[in-house]
């Protein structure tokens, strides 16, 4: 079972699932997704340990897991941004660990999440408040003529409650929704070149 608390995207799992030869039975995909969220717990636990925050999990073809870790918003002023060290020191012991719990992998790779950090959990959406995103919601919302896909800035959460204020057709509007309605979402990167004047 995952930790308590944890919350993983099980979009990502069933899609892997899906994946898989549909002839499984469900015993055998429950016994999957089971030990997947197993692997992930496992994956947070040692990341959490050494004072890093689980961003995302993916794994790819030939075996390759990746990994991919930040600072808590707590430490991330003070530490700055995810350095080539940091991911030696995940990627050190978590591979052992990896060993240790027999997880099956080829190749792991630790990186950070990049200038388009993916926005999953609350903790994130309140981290990110003010922040440009582009969010994916699972369905379209009411008053939002079937679209689901929005760019704009996100707002302080309130309670559960998310919103987005986005330019509409006629200017400004807002989008309110939860969590529970969200596929995915993204940081919109914002790069500053700093160089001298020609």
């Amino acid at each position: 079972m995952a930790p308590q608390g944890a919350i993983y995207d099980l979009n990502a799992c069933f899609c892997m699932l899906s994946a898989l030869n549909a002839a499984l039975s469900c015993q055998k995909r429950a016994l999957f997704l089971e030990n997947f969220l197993q692997q992930l717990g496992l994956i947070e636990k040692t990341v959490t340990g050494l004072g890093y925050e689980l961003v995302d999990v993916e794994r790819a073809e030939r075996g390759m897991l990746r990994v991919f870790i930040d600072f808590s918003a707590a430490d991330a002023a003070e530490k700055g941004p995810i350095t080539v060290e940091d991911c030696a020191t995940v990627s050190h012991q978590l591979s052992h660990v990896l060993t240790v719990e027999n997880v099956p992998y080829e190749r792991l790779e630790i990186s950070s999440p990049g200038l388009d950090r993916p926005v999953r959990k609350l903790e994130d959406f309140v981290r990110f408040a003010g922040q440009e995103i582009i969010v994916k919601l699972n369905v379209a919302m009411p008053g939002t003529n079937n679209r689901k896909s929005f760019q704009g800035i996100l707002q302080e959460p309130v309670g559960d409650k998310l919103s987005l204020e986005f330019e509409g057709k006629d200017g400004p509007a807002m989008l309110e929704f939860t969590l529970a309605d969200v596929d995915k979402a993204r940081l919109v990167p914002q790069v500053v070149f700093k160089g001298r004047k020609a």
